[in-house]
């Protein structure tokens, strides 16, 4: 499978502070693919490394097959960064930025950047400095998409927008994926990145904790499940089932906790008489924090 992203013990310190260590981390081309943690964790580091905005302290990075180094400028043509905290011109309107942003990149359909500022609801004749925070996000996500880049690197994308025009921005970014583009969203917003993004990777400390599908993260992570019985069951019945934990049994109702596969405990528990079964599935932000426990991140962002 090609890639879009590759890095080799990718790390930076900043003096003595520690940027981020031995990052190891594949993106497959045209997949949407979410990098989580919380601000100072290593996200935005990475991500100046993989554009050679900052130098390596050891390390390489690979970006559309290229060296993040060697090969910066032929990289550059091929994607686009959207920053967390977007600088702009503020004297332009919208309008006129973009098409000094198209013209840099050796010309956008204009067509194009039409219908973008349509679909994200961006007045584009507003001077940049008269505009609302979303707003200037929206002027960023359009000059972000205009052009189709082969590889997108948006850096906390929704921030500031209203949930209509968040799931505007959704609908775009699957559209790229479907042109066999690559998306790569740095985000701590966990709900966006759970339906949105076909692989995460979690980042701690500078540190990579863990790269998966969502659907295997969340297939082997806690399940919270409830048993009602018609009548009494012998607790002693359900000891020592394996992934089970801080179950209790009162009045003729189980309830647990699991991890991994459900089959051992249904199967205990098709020797009684069972009238119902619920399960809560952990959701990715309990996952999240189940990594993540309650350190605090000391490395800078």
């Amino acid at each position: 499978m090609t890639s879009a992203i590759r890095t080799e013990h990718l790390t930076k310190f900043y003096g003595r502070s520690r940027g981020i260590v031995d990052v190891d981390l594949e993106v497959h081309a045209g997949e949407i693919f979410g990098f989580l943690g919380p601000n100072g964790a290593g996200k935005t580091t990475t991500i100046r490394l993989l554009l050679d905005l900052i130098r390596p302290t050891r390390g390489r990075a690979e970006v559309l097959g290229l060296d993040s180094r060697r090969d910066r400028l032929a990289i550059h043509r091929r994607v686009t960064y959207l920053p967390g905290e977007v600088s702009l011109y503020g004297n332009l309107t919208g309008l006129q930025l973009l098409d000094y942003l198209g013209n840099l990149r050796g010309g956008v359909d204009r067509g194009e950047v039409g219908r973008l500022v349509e679909r994200l609801q961006l007045d584009p004749t507003v001077r940049i400095k008269s505009l609302s925070r979303g707003n200037r996000q929206k002027v960023g996500l359009v000059a972000a998409l205009m052009g189709h880049p082969d590889l997108l690197i948006l850096d906390e994308p929704t921030t500031g927008l209203d949930p209509f025009v968040q799931l505007e921005f959704e609908r775009l970014a699957h559209e790229a994926q479907a042109e066999g583009r690559t998306v790569f969203l740095s985000s701590h917003l966990l709900p966006e990145v759970e339906h949105l993004c076909d692989r995460v990777a979690i980042i701690r400390e500078g540190r990579l904790l863990i790269v998966e599908s969502i659907a295997d993260l969340k297939a082997r992570a806690l399940r919270r499940l409830r048993i009602d019985f018609t009548g009494p069951v012998d607790p002693a019945a359900f000891t020592g089932i394996p992934g089970v934990r801080d179950m209790t049994v009162t009045n003729g109702s189980l309830t647990c906790t699991v991890m991994g596969s459900l089959d051992a405990l249904v199967k205990t528990a098709a020797r009684f008489d069972v009238r119902d079964v619920s399960s809560q599935d952990t959701s990715l932000e309990e996952i999240f924090l189940a990594y993540y426990g309650e350190g605090t991140a000391d490395v800078a962002a």
